[in-house]
């Protein structure tokens, strides 16, 4: 439930509800707007029966919450949150690219893709230093080294970085060289990795499970927001469907459907979802006219030699010239970019 107070309410009559909250074993979660300040209750709101908070001072109205999900639930933050990354913000007012490889695979190839990037537009680096592959006989990444190379190449052209762990060993090691951690589909359901993260406080990105629905998604979400971790980012990437024409469906209906439900940021990744280099500036372009924050798109110095996911990288030109495209789409839909 939550508990939507008065215009104007005073602090001690906010402070009263928290406390009555509080006093019954429950969580009170305080957002406070320009015009009107919320009061989420988390836990079980029948311990609250006979409270009559209602009534209390400074109190407009009591809103039923059905949704599992809370702390990601609009409901409970009406304003939409700007997740901050270093100098880096995603949210409402900024259009967000991340970009690089797939998979680290030297510090030259990241590093040069790092500067071109940049020099396109980009403001965070991609890479992958640990890959959860399908064939256990696939690369895996460079692990530590490949976290270094990114880092070292971070540096360097002045961007953030991010890069997906599969384990709470890799998260433990990635958070000493990464400025944002990527959970990928493969692990959006791992809920103890997803606990480990809330905990680091550091901002993540999750990515949506090959066939997970809008409101598992959304608790997976809470699970890292609920260890005091706010900064989440959501990330659609493609669903497993029937159809074969592409690598996974992309789902823009997404973007809309969890601008109403989540006060979450949320990109597209048009590059997982099709695995087909021509049809990424398109659905770039969708992605932004759906309400996306950002997008992470594949970029290889050589796709055609990568180790990882080459069909699906652009090369610097192409990424160049998509990122010339994405100007107007950005102005808009009112949001700064470059």
């Amino acid at each position: 439930m939550i508990i939507i107070m008065k215009p104007g309410v005073t602090r001690g009559n906010v402070d009263h509800i928290v406390e009555m909250i509080e006093s019954k074993g429950l969580t009170a979660h305080l957002s406070q707007g320009s015009q009107v300040t919320i009061i989420g209750v988390v836990g079980d709101k029948t311990k609250l029966a006979h409270s009559n908070i209602e009534i209390a001072p400074g109190v407009d109205r009591i809103v039923p919450v059905t949704e599992s999900y809370k702390l990601t639930n609009k409901k409970f933050h009406p304003e939409d949150s700007t997740i901050t990354v270093g100098n880096v913000s995603i949210g409402p007012k900024t259009l967000t690219i991340m970009a690089g490889p797939c998979a680290v695979e030297s510090a030259d190839q990241v590093m040069e893709t790092a500067m071109a990037v940049k020099k396109a537009g980009a403001s965070m680096l991609r890479g992958g230093a640990y890959k959860p592959r399908t064939s256990p006989y696939s690369f895996q990444g460079l692990e530590e080294t490949g976290l270094q190379y990114m880092k070292d190449a971070g540096e360097a052209a002045d961007l953030r970085t991010i890069c997906e762990v599969t384990s709470i060993h890799a998260l433990e090691i990635a958070v000493k060289y990464v400025d944002m951690i990527q959970i990928g589909a493969r692990n959006m359901q791992n809920f103890e990795l997803l606990k480990e993260v809330g905990k680091t406080g550091i901002p993540v990105m999750l990515k949506r499970g090959l066939s997970a629905t809008i409101d598992e998604w959304l608790n997976a979400a809470e699970y890292i927001v609920a260890e005091g971790n706010a900064n989440v980012v959501l990330c659609e990437r493609g669903i497993r469907t029937f159809e074969k024409a592409t690598r996974n469906t992309l789902d823009l209906s997404a973007v809309p459907v969890l601008k109403a439900k989540t006060h979450l940021p949320v990109i597209v990744d048009p590059s997982h979802a099709t695995g087909v280099r021509a049809y990424v500036a398109p659905l770039s372009k969708a992605a932004i006219a759906a309400g996306a924050d950002g997008l992470m798109v594949e970029v290889h110095p050589c796709p055609e030699c990568a180790l990882s996911d080459g069909p699906q990288s652009l090369t610097f030109e192409d990424f160049n010239q998509l990122c010339d495209n994405l100007d107007p789409y950005a102005k808009l839909a009112g949001r700064t970019f470059r």
